[in-house]
């Protein structure tokens, strides 16, 4: 189940959650073992052996299936950053080094089965009751907090000086839609952010004269068409920039992947790429062309290139 973006809901009724910036996660306990799978049904489990481990540990034989967020927590502040979990969203096989390096948390916030029975048709806090009581928490671990009756600024302003993305509202009463973007559930981020797909690159120059100067950027319309909605020059790190170009170059085709022409300027300057790599970017707002001052923030292989949309107009 999916929220849909907007202002924080007005009323009673609502049940307040912070929102993480990490990898949406099932995990999927059969009594013996659990395993990951990401949003777009991709075993994972050996990407984060560790959380497996964990979690199987928590579980203490208990089939169940819990939704949760795979994230990676900034030493510094403790707040999930995405860029960071980018060095373990990749790798089939961490080494035990990377796995120390670069720990990995796993936050469980739903429960959708337990003991070979749904709970999808219970309502939200019923579910979430049920979670706590299973005490999912340990070294890697958590069950974040949950908030009814709290005003939502003061949860904002609390997310906002904790370095997090925003709230998540949901509905007390909801049911779990499995794949559905409900508007039971609103998500408000601080920091606009939305998924894109790479489509091709503009040449670089300077020191970035040996991979791109930027990528040009496409998601799907209203109708089901790839557009151009902008191109992004800014948040890689060396080492990023330089992984992205090799796949890039691995990807390049002939022409636009686009079903719509871009504009002239793009169409005369970019290289191309077979449309399937997926991103995650920041941006100050969306003109129904383009957006504005968009930022990366890491590949999302959890993604798969159709169901990424435009963004709302702002």
């Amino acid at each position: 189940m999916l929220a849909a973006a907007g202002r924080p809901p007005i009323g009673t009724g609502w049940a307040v959650e912070m929102k993480w910036d990490g990898a949406r996660t099932v995990t999927m306990c059969d009594g013996e073992r659990c395993r990951l799978f990401s949003r777009n049904g991709r075993d994972v489990s050996g990407i984060y052996p560790e959380l497996t481990i964990a979690l199987s540990a928590l579980a203490r034989g208990r089939p169940m299936v819990v939704d949760g967020e795979i994230v990676a927590p900034d030493p510094r502040t403790g707040a999930p950053s995405f860029p960071r979990l980018q060095s373990r969203i990749h790798v089939a096989k961490p080494t035990g080094a990377l796995i120390r390096t670069t720990p990995v948390e796993f936050y469980a916030f739903d429960l959708l089965a337990l003991d070979g029975a749904p709970t999808t048709g219970l309502p939200y806090l019923e579910r979430r009751r049920r979670l706590i009581d299973l005490s999912m928490s340990g070294p890697l671990v958590r069950t974040p907090p949950h908030w009814v009756g709290t005003d939502t600024k003061i949860l904002l302003d609390l997310a906002r000086d904790h370095g997090l993305e925003g709230i998540v509202c949901k509905r007390t009463d909801s049911t779990y839609q499995p794949g559905h973007r409900s508007p039971a559930w609103i998500k408000t981020a601080l920091r606009k952010n939305t998924e894109v797909v790479v489509a091709g690159w503009l040449p670089g120059t300077g020191p970035h004269r040996v991979t791109f100067g930027s990528l040009v950027l496409g998601a799907h319309d209203d109708d089901g068409r790839l557009v151009h909605i902008g191109n992004l020059g800014t948040g890689f790190t060396t080492a990023g920039r330089r992984a992205l170009w090799e796949r890039l170059d691995e990807l390049e085709r002939p022409t636009y992947p686009f079903d719509v022409t871009p504009p002239a300027p793009v169409v005369r300057a970019a290289r191309w790429a077979e449309p399937v790599l997926v991103g995650d970017v920041e941006y100050r707002e969306f003109t129904g062309d383009s957006l504005r001052h968009p930022s990366w923030k890491g590949l999302r292989p959890d993604r798969e290139p159709g169901e990424i949309l435009i963004p709302p107009l702002t």
